[in-house]
């Protein structure tokens, strides 16, 4: 690189190189300010060109027809993007508290903490509701962007050099194999890969003891809009500082290091409890989640890991290390470097070697992930590991091109892990071919770079063409990653369809027949799971990390299916839990087309509306009618307070059922863990998914009993067969019409509902036990008539309050556990910052200039 191009100052306060040697100061402010503002606009706009450039060669929305929904992108945060956007904009039946859109009523502000607290899902409400998908990829790209522009303002800070290149390490780390393979699909783990380069830097202000109220500001900032990878961002961050109080010259004694960690400690420990109202919130939401088979982890194989620094590799068993090969092979000279103090090289190479070995062992592994070892991916914190190897990039190339035996030594390193990783099951066909590509660039870029500039023409454009083929090699090997990745995922990976005219039709209908909070409308089976919050309703269908234990197991066990091993509860057609939730309208849909990767499904959509109870009912004292047992058509008759199935025993012959019912009742078949088809004679066969653990399946009616009133049921299971004791119920509309009636007769007889609170009137003399139709999740509080609110209790698993026959009114209200504790640390966090800022000021009086 030109010696010029060397001395560059960045934005704020670099008064000296990271080896202390002054800096020329003779150039006017304004052109020591460029670079620090050059470098990270450059990044910026590399970044976005470069993903929407992968986007378009892949032939993925928005630059192509084929879905980007793949896994929880389809099935949670574009959906809750979509809730939030209406919620934002004031269009839902709950508030920041309780969402009656999911599982019959869920703990929103915990999910608002878990996907939506980013800054930049703000955005949504600029796009029109059909543009929800268009709005969440402007989200991810503008959060991906943003990351390459703090990366590349860090590395300015941390030690001046070649804006240009500093711009395309920024980009590197924006777009590593990391963003392409995790970070693009879960959007909210972004916020870390945006927090990690902005804690860096907020540990050089501590370090020189600068900027005490901003810091912990950018820490909240970090943690509120997404704290699970704001932690690992910032342990990562605590290496950085730790290397830095190591080896800068600004802390060369004891006490000035001692300071500085104290006064970073201060800043974390301030941010974290700005940031308590929410992170404590979601904290003890996790508490109460359904939870999820305990994992072991069990590191990767070394030649996967090696070859994950190659491009064009994807897996979730090993971690995405991809940064770029130029990139690469800039740290790998490092070590080799003598450009750079032997104090900075040994530090830096040891943190980078020491967090690699981190990612393989166990102790280290659940210290990453705060103590649990997490349920699929197990390398999520790997963006902070990219970060690194790009800072030790940017400290052996930002004083030029490293010299000969640097080069040498770094591409002995590169080319000795690409012979190593040639075995692994993670190289692609795009893999060596892309990393040769670019490799040659990079050697052409050093070999520009390295040419003596004996004329002054040469010694301008010399320089930039070096730069222009370093940039063209790592954007190059970027696309193609970004293409191969997303490729390889749609076709290895569960997948949502484009939303379009399905969701569409169905979210008209419901829009007609909403009722709320008179009776619920539940929209149905929609594609893409979750899907729910895109058409609206008040259903059962909800997939979110939070999901309460108490929402998945009642659920289950009245004989609704879930997936994501309980976490995603799924809805379920059946008058008697219809008659339980008042559900009143019921939207069915089935697609008139196969649903495809390339296109928007069609459907035809009908509605029907029953007669149902209201949402607050009462139950009388002493104990629930219903059958015994554990099946859920016992529980389902339990819950209502009447026998409403015959429960005849089923005899079993090899792979058929056979049974008596009375004539004209509906069959239901209920086998959780069942897989295949069952066939009611004379009907058609319907079809079951249950794979324990992860999958249940609900129950399904499978036909009307003939006149005979034999019950005959042909299995074809895909697995072992697996039924529990009383698979078959026959229910009898009649008798579920008359509990109907009775339900409906004793209820509320008005109910309103505003956000987080329902109350409902009662008719006099009521007495026994009130029912909310909502799952008793923690944070509900209950009161009849003028009592004081207390603790709801629990009726078969719902909402409940005690009636003495007084009372003819019954509120219930729900509040986040955690609000209170969160709000009392957020407030004493809010005046230590203030007194922090105070008297750092008082000392900057004191302090002659």
């Amino acid at each position: 690189m030109p010696p010029a191009a060397e001395t560059v100052l960045d934005e704020v306060d670099g008064e000296e190189e990271a080896g202390g040697r002054p800096l020329r100061t003779g150039a006017p402010a304004r052109g020591l300010r460029a670079p620090a503002v050059a470098g990270p606009l450059s990044a910026a706009l590399l970044t976005a060109v470069l993903l929407c450039l992968a986007t378009r060669l892949s032939r993925s929305y928005p630059f192509g027809p084929v879905t980007r929904n793949v896994v929880d992108l389809g099935q949670q945060y574009l959906p809750f993007h979509a809730y939030w956007r209406s919620f934002l904009l004031g269009e839902t039946d709950g508030d920041a508290f309780l969402n009656w859109s999911s599982g019959f009523g869920s703990n929103f502000l915990g999910d608002i903490g878990t996907y939506l607290s980013s800054p930049f899902d703000l955005l949504v409400v600029l796009f029109p509701a059909d543009h929800i998908e268009l709005a969440l990829y402007v989200v991810t790209a503008a959060k991906i962007t943003a990351a390459g522009a703090a990366m590349a303002l860090l590395l300015l800070r941390l030690r001046p050099g070649p804006w240009p290149v500093a711009a395309v390490l920024g980009t590197a780390y924006a777009l590593s194999g990391w963003t392409f393979n995790l970070g693009a699909s879960v959007p909210m783990w972004l916020d870390g890969l945006v927090a990690f380069p902005l804690l860096c830097l907020v540990g050089e202000w501590a370090r020189t003891g600068r900027r005490p109220v901003l810091g912990p500001l950018v820490v909240a900032l970090a943690w509120i809009a997404n704290f699970y990878t704001a932690y690992m961002a910032t342990l990562g961050a605590a290496v950085v500082l730790v290397v830095r109080l190591l080896t800068a010259e600004e802390t060369a004694s004891t006490r000035q290091r001692l300071a500085g960690a104290l006064r970073a400690a201060r800043g974390v420990l301030i941010g974290i409890g700005l940031a308590a109202p929410l992170v404590v919130v979601v904290f003890l939401g996790t508490k109460v989640a359904d939870p999820t088979p305990e994992t072991t982890f069990t590191a990767a194989a070394w030649t996967d890991v090696l070859a994950r620094f190659l491009p064009a590799t994807a897996s979730v068993a090993s971690p995405a290390l991809f940064i770029g090969t130029p990139a690469l092979a800039l740290a790998l000279t490092l070590p080799f470097n003598r450009a750079v103090a032997p104090r900075v090289r040994a530090a830096w190479s040891a943190a980078i070697v020491l967090v690699t070995l981190s990612l393989q062992w166990e102790p280290t592994h659940l210290l990453w992930h705060a103590g649990a070892s997490p349920n699929g991916g197990p390398y999520r914190q790997t963006f902070v590991l990219c970060g690194l190897l790009l800072i030790g990039a940017w400290f052996s190339a930002a004083r030029g091109v490293p010299r000969p035996s640097a080069l040498l030594g770094g591409g002995a390193l590169l080319g000795l892990l690409a012979w190593a990783a040639r075995g692994s099951v993670d190289i692609d066909r795009w893999t060596y071919p892309a990393f040769g590509a670019a490799a040659a660039l990079a050697l052409a870029a050093v070999l520009l770079a390295s040419l003596p500039n004996a004329r002054r023409t040469t010694a301008r454009v010399l320089p930039v063409l070096a730069v222009a083929l370093f940039l063209v090699a790592q954007a190059g090997e970027a696309a193609v990653t970004g293409k191969r990745i997303e490729e390889q995922q749609l076709s290895k990976v569960a997948w949502s369809p484009r939303i379009g005219p399905w969701h569409t039709s169905v979210a008209d209908e419901v829009a007609r027949a909403d009722a709320w909070p008179r009776y619920r409308t539940d929209p149905g089976e929609v594609p893409g799971g979750n899907d729910v919050l895109i058409t609206g309703g008040q259903g059962p269908d909800y997939y979110s990390s939070l999901t309460a234990e108490v929402t998945s197991s009642t659920l289950a066990s009245l004989g609704f299916g879930y997936y994501a091993k309980g976490r995603h509860p799924v809805t379920l057609d059946n008058p008697v839990t219809d008659a339980l939730f008042s559900v009143g309208t019921r939207i069915r849909s089935r697609p008139t087309e196969p649903v495809r990767q390339d296109a928007a499904p069609r459907a035809t959509v009908s509605v029907a509306t029953t007669p149902v109870p209201p949402l607050v009912t009462v139950r009388p004292p002493g104990r629930p009618a219903g059958h015994a047992g554990d099946s859920a058509f016992a529980r389902q008759e339990r819950l209502l307070g009447a026998e409403v199935y015959e429960l005849p025993p089923a005899a079993r012959t090899g792979r058929t059922l056979t049974a008596r019912c009375p004539a004209g009742s509906q069959v239901w078949f209920w086998a959780p863990e069942y897989r295949g088809a069952a066939t009611l004679a004379g009907e058609r066969p319907v079809h079951f998914e249950g794979k324990p653990p992860a999958v249940r399946a609900p129950m399904r009616a499978l036909g009307a009993v003939p006149s005979s009133g034999e019950v005959r049921i042909e299995l074809s299971p895909e697995k072992k067969l697996r039924l529990p004791r009383q698979p078959v119920g026959c229910l009898v509309q009649d008798r579920l019409d008359s509990a109907v009636r009775e339900l409906t007769a004793t209820g509320a007889t008005r109910v309103r509902a505003t956000g987080h609170t329902v109350t409902a009137e009662l008719p006099p003399g009521s007495t026994g036990t009130a029912v909310l139709a909502a799952p008793r999740i923690s944070g509900w509080r209950c009161a009849a008539g003028d009592a004081e609110p207390a603790p709801a209790r629990a009726y078969e698993g719902l909402v409940a309050v005690p009636l003495d026959g007084r009372a003819t009114t019954v509120t219930c209200s729900f509040r986040p556990p955690g609000l209170r504790l969160g709000g009392a640390a957020g407030a004493a966090a809010l005046l230590a910052l203030a007194v922090t800022g105070v008297l750092h000021r008082r000392a900057r009086r004191r302090t002659p200039r």
